[in-house]
């Protein structure tokens, strides 16, 4: 389906961006924080991992994920595997075991937590799209289909990101960061450090299979059945967690509907859903020497939520409109196909 290209929220692009394990070693005092970054990061872990509920559990798993060489009751496998069972743990804790697997072995999603969602959250279209990417990819153009009509019947779309910024941003203060981690360019401070570690590891959820739902869209017009159940998913979407699935909600109402008031609706809507996405960006790139606004983000963290109702706070509280100006026009790579 042409004209539909995934938004890059770029959250993980909050202070610097990406997780502490991917600092950029530049120069010699930079290589020094990058290492006492990771150092940090495995100290949050330890203290961490402990604990016995399911959210700090969450936390611990995700900051153990990109890390080498950990001991294994500090592991992101063991901690995802202690978190699924966790008093508290819910549907977030199965879809960040997703991420539990050999992807060189083709073993990605992993299957249980897969199997896990789909009874533990059965009305989340995003359970649905993320089995029709895997049967999609594995050329099953028959179960992708029964993927998406289930996707279509769902009552809501949540790929967790909410849950994992929460985890991450509760658990991340237990320790204070150490002189060595901070970079003495930045106004930020301690909150700096915190942002980047909670904004980057949330960055990493798995992902949905939108591409494939939206290539699977493509023949919608030519399939009454096909047609009506991308209009339906198309109307969760736009609701959904994430300005990834809003996008591609607002991109099938625009393409299939047979209104074209509708249309041109959905059109206006996407305009602003990517003024707003490149707002949100620019604010919290000024977080990198703003410590207000890094506390105000990692506060908004806290509360839970989901990703979009995260960057909606965010702009509303700052006093950025979400409109975008009539005669503002987006970045052409924003509709590039």
């Amino acid at each position: 389906m042409r004209g539909w290209r995934p938004l890059i929220l770029g959250l993980a692009c909050v202070l610097a961006a990406g997780t502490a394990a991917a600092v950029p070693a530049a120069g010699k005092a930079e290589r020094a924080r990058t290492k006492a970054l990771i150092a940090f990061q495995r100290d949050l872990v330890s203290v961490i991992a402990p604990r016995a509920d399911a959210l700090p559990l969450l936390g611990a798993a995700l900051l153990a994920r990109p890390l080498q060489d950990q001991p294994e009751f500090n592991s992101f496998h063991y901690l995802i595997q202690r978190a699924v069972t966790a008093p508290g743990h819910g549907p977030a804790m199965s879809w960040v075991r997703l991420a539990d697997c050999d992807d060189k072995a083709g073993a990605c999603p992993n299957a249980d937590a897969l199997a896990v969602l789909v009874t533990e959250a059965p009305d989340n279209a995003a359970v649905w799209l993320l089995k029709l990417g895997q049967d999609a990819r594995d050329n099953k153009r028959d179960e992708a289909r029964a993927d998406l009509a289930r996707a279509a019947a769902a009552k809501l779309y949540d790929d967790y990101t909410g849950s994992s910024l929460q985890a991450l941003a509760t658990t991340v203060s237990v320790l204070p960061p150490p002189a060595e981690t901070i970079d003495p360019k930045s106004a930020a401070g301690a909150a700096g450090v915190q942002a980047t570690l909670v904004f980057g590891m949330a960055g990493t959820q798995p992902q949905p299979g939108l591409q494939a739902t939206a290539r699977l869209c493509e023949d919608a017009k030519e399939d009454a059945a096909l047609k009506a159940d991308c209009l339906k998913l198309g109307k969760t979407l736009e609701w959904g967690s994430s300005p990834l699935a809003r996008s591609l909600g607002l991109h099938l109402r625009e393409v299939l509907a047979d209104d074209p008031a509708q249309q041109e609706d959905a059109r206006h809507a996407r305009r602003n859903l990517i003024w707003q996405v490149q707002n949100f960006a620019q604010l919290s790139a000024r977080a990198a020497t703003d410590k207000a606004l890094a506390q105000h983000l990692l506060a908004l963290a806290r509360t839970g939520g989901t990703e979009m109702s995260l960057l909606l706070k965010a702009l509303r509280n700052y006093q950025l409109p979400t409109e975008a100006p009539a005669d503002w026009q987006p970045h052409p790579d924003s509709h590039r196909p």
